[in-house]
């Protein structure tokens, strides 16, 4: 057989190998795929007749400045938003749109499931539902509302009934069960603003809602009807990483437990992604340990929980959702005014193994929701928040969007893309194969000499910068 390693032969070989990898299309910058399908300036609702808005307004049950989008799901051809009670006059606190009835990019929202859900009967009766801040709709055909129960929280803040899970039959719009959480549950600073649904089973659901307040894990077990709250150190918020700094707007927030995610595995259990808002890292824990009460709520289970890596500077994340074709997982990022996402097959978590979705300090401040439909669409709600809180909102402005684009459009050129070919492999073997020899072993007597000649000198420098750029191209993906 002819020996050509190291002969102008395969050097030459090499260079045509190198060249043509170089002309192969190479992924540079994320396409920012994202496009805005609705937006308001403020919110406006369905009201039936004119007359009741205006009394609605007279009577201050309606402020429309008052108004402000928190979370979002997408059934079917309905958009849901929940509209928590920050302050007085919020109508409906959880309404919809009809998207395939929508002709316009600001429609009027419907209350859901009905006006009377959210209207008191009597002055010491609460209001069916009073101020859910995030929703899921399960696979089941069932939304799921966790309702803080809490009134005017930028105001006259009211505990006006505790705080419950709220499900609803999405084929009819009944309520299917209320069940209020327990008094062990409720610490002194409790706020559950966040829920996962962990729906494999239809009979046998979970659901999981984050206490970022008092920070600690809630887990209802449809089947059983009955609740255990989870405690540990990662729920806790990072002192480090409490600073925000967004559109100019500087706070500082402690928010314990608030990002949480579900990816089924082979065993019949999920993995469950979690995260502190006030917080760079990522962490996770098998719903195997959650699901069992008695070994969740032992100290033993420390162990169980694992922590994958950081985001980085800035890194503060929100919601997160994985899309469960892909693997998936996207976060909202506030102190970035970014989208950005993680492929959960990626063992490594680091600020190079995320991609970036979207990043506009017009169209995405503060991302607040992200959600992936049953046809693989993904959602974002920008919403503004942190300028409705300490500022006040300009409603010549559109202070509200929703951002939606398919998952693979999403992703594309990002480094969750999921047809990128393993090119750093190829190149990383190019340039071991290329590398010169750095033995200390001296030549035989009367061999040539160990490093390569002057002229496979030159070569090795213009393929040794042909790898480095197309290393270069491949990693910059976001």
């Amino acid at each position: 057989m002819m020996e050509v390693r190291g002969t102008p032969v395969a050097l030459a070989f090499t260079v045509s190998c190198c060249m043509l990898l170089a002309l192969l299309p190479v992924h540079i910058v994320a396409n920012d795929n994202l496009r805005v399908a609705y937006q308001w300036k403020d919110i406006d609702f369905e009201f039936s007749s004119e007359t009741e808005r205006q009394e609605a307004i007279a009577s201050k049950s309606y402020i429309a400045e008052n108004v402000i989008p928190v979370g979002l799901e997408v059934y079917k051809k309905r958009l849901f938003l929940t509209l928590p009670r920050w302050k007085e006059g919020i109508p409906a606190s959880l309404a919809y749109i009809n998207i395939n009835e929508t002709t316009t990019q600001s429609p009027r929202l419907h209350p859901y499931p009905s006006w009377s859900a959210h209207r008191r009967t009597s002055e010491t009766e609460a209001p069916e539902i009073v101020s859910p801040f995030r929703i899921r709709a399960d696979r089941c055909g069932r939304l799921w509302v966790l309702d803080t129960g809490v009134e005017e929280l930028l105001g006259n803040t009211t505990v006006t009934s505790p705080t419950s899970l709220l499900v609803y039959d999405l084929h009819n719009d009944n309520l299917l069960r209320r069940y209020k959480f327990p008094a062990d549950h409720l610490k002194e600073n409790s706020f559950y603003a966040n829920i996962a649904v962990e729906d494999n089973d239809c009979d046998d659901t979970y659901a999981y809602a984050a206490d970022l307040g008092s920070p600690g894990l809630v887990v209802y077990s449809w089947k059983q009807q009955e609740s255990w709250r989870v405690k540990h150190h990662y729920f806790h918020p990072d002192p480090l990483a409490g600073n925000y700094n967004i559109t100019g707007i500087n706070f500082q927030w402690d928010d314990g437990l608030f990002g949480i995610a579900l990816k089924p595995q082979s065993d019949g259990y999920s993995t469950l992604y979690f995260h502190p808002l006030s917080s760079l890292n990522e962490f996770s824990v098998s719903t195997k340990v959650l699901r069992n009460q008695t070994y969740a709520t032992e100290s033993g289970n420390y162990h169980e929980f694992k922590i994958l890596g950081s985001r980085g500077p800035n890194g503060q994340a929100g919601v997160a959702f994985v899309d469960q074709k892909t693997g998936v997982i996207f976060y909202a990022l506030p102190n970035l005014n970014a989208i950005t996402c993680w492929k959960t097959s990626n063992r490594a978590y680091t600020i190079k193994s995320l991609g970036r979705v979207y990043m506009s300090t017009v169209d995405m401040v503060f991302p607040n929701d992200v959600k992936v439909d049953d046809e693989s669409n993904l959602w974002v709600l920008s919403d503004r928040l942190h300028q409705y809180m300490y500022e006040s909102l300009n409603r010549n402005d559109v202070n509200f969007r929703v951002l939606t684009a398919t998952v693979k459009d999403a992703i594309q050129n990002t480094a969750c893309d999921t047809n990128i070919k393993p090119l750093p492999d190829i190149i990383t073997n190019l340039g071991d194969i290329l590398r010169p020899s750095t033995s200390t072993i001296a030549p035989k007597a009367g061999s040539s000499s160990a490093w390569p000649s002057p002229s496979h000198t030159n070569a090795i420098v213009v393929l040794s910068m042909l790898i480095t750029m197309l290393r270069v191209s491949y990693c910059i993906r976001i």
